[in-house]
């Protein structure tokens, strides 16, 4: 892509002009409708068909699925949500080797439901890093994705679904300031690749961004009203662009970090984003109403960096009480008796354009080292 630029400097005005409508065609038209993430480690979670049905009720349009579910693919038959569907972590090595079972995986969650089933994107594998724990994963990530691309476009659906990956933001080494932003130097051999991969394939990398760990991380220098969209002002001024909330500083660290790789245009969606109501440090229930509240009305306006609709994902649908520490049960938006945690709706609304305050026990400092 930076290649197909610098060529086209030489051509004509017109050819100029022609590549600038191209550009902006990558821009996505996304609204700022919020997705939720339906995670299923709890015994006590309703059955998928009532899920899919509390979705709808609550006009919650957008679903991330971290497995191919039978039941919950089946309830979400013409049900018009839009779908990411994941390939768990220990699929990948097969996916990755043989094309017998990727055509079979294909066949069996993807083309027995499409296009009823509204599949937006295909995850293969979550939070893989070519360091720790999971990397001894990262060697199949781009293989059993490009294979299960190559089979999507083999049924001529490969511009209806998108075939990526979602990562955490372990693999930034620098986020300050935002437009500084950079993946670490042990991960760009696994990366670099694969964003190669994004921009011939015209899909997005998906990202897992949670201000609530970068906060507890390093809550001297990284106040609570900054992680949860309270600050009175700019905390952050980086060349012409301001920063008054901790999510836009990490979402545009991880733009600029893939627009300095120069290998091309990539965009991100946020597939995971949430604050845990309970069970450690800077939980509580407000905080999380407060936090989540303020996402679901901030994405609509894009960050500085990208002034336009984020799509985001709320993590996650359930408390999941089979999750470990402690505060990983406490993340979601509704209860497992389908009671809502918290008072609002899920579409985007904005009341006057106002952000939601609160009454804070967080500090005021702000380095926003992230």
């Amino acid at each position: 892509m930076a290649s197909f630029f610098a060529r086209t400097r030489r051509f004509s005005l017109v050819s100029l002009f022609l590549l600038e409508l191209f550009t902006i065609n990558l821009i996505p038209t996304t609204d700022a409708q919020i997705g939720i993430c339906y995670g299923m480690m709890g015994n006590n979670l309703p059955p998928a068909n009532e899920v899919i049905a509390l979705y709808k009720a609550n006009n919650i349009k957008r679903m991330r699925l971290y497995d191919p579910n039978q039941p919950a693919l089946n309830a979400l038959r013409d049900s018009g949500i839009e779908l990411i569907l994941g390939i768990p972590n220990s699929d990948l090595q097969t996916l990755a080797t043989n094309q017998d079972s990727v055509r079979q995986w294909v066949q069996r969650n993807v083309l027995n439901f499409y296009p009823s089933v509204k599949i937006k994107y295909i995850a293969v594998g979550n939070e893989v890093s070519p360091v720790g724990g999971s990397s001894w994963l990262a060697q199949y990530v781009l293989p059993a994705t490009q294979n299960v691309y190559q089979a999507i476009r083999a049924q001529g659906l490969h511009d209806q679904i998108k075939v990526t990956t979602a990562i955490d933001m372990t693999l930034i080494g620098n986020s300050f300031p935002p437009s500084k932003g950079s993946f670490r130097s042990d991960v760009r051999s696994y990366l670099d690749p694969f964003i190669g991969y994004l921009v011939y394939a015209g899909a997005p990398l998906l990202v897992n961004v949670y201000p609530y760990f970068s906060h507890i991380g390093n809550p001297r220098d990284i106040s609570l009203p900054y992680a949860l969209f309270t600050s009175p002002g700019v905390m952050v001024q980086d060349g012409p662009n301001g920063y008054q909330n901790l999510f836009d500083a990490m979402l545009d660290s991880v733009h600029a970090a893939l627009d300095n790789t120069g290998i091309g245009w990539v965009n991100v969606v946020v597939s995971e984003s949430g604050w845990p109501s309970d069970g450690g440090s800077a939980t509580s229930y407000d905080n999380a109403r407060i936090y989540l509240d303020n996402l679901i009305r901030h994405v609509g306006k894009g960050t500085p960096r990208r002034p336009w609709a984020t799509e985001a994902y709320l993590f996650a649908m359930f408390d999941e009480n089979q999750k470990s520490p402690e505060l990983e049960k406490h993340f979601g938006v509704f209860y497992p008796n389908k009671q809502k945690k918290y008072p609002f709706g899920f579409g985007g609304e904005r009341r006057d354009g106002e952000i939601v305050e609160g009454d804070f026990n967080g500090t005021v400092s702000l380095k926003s080292d992230m």
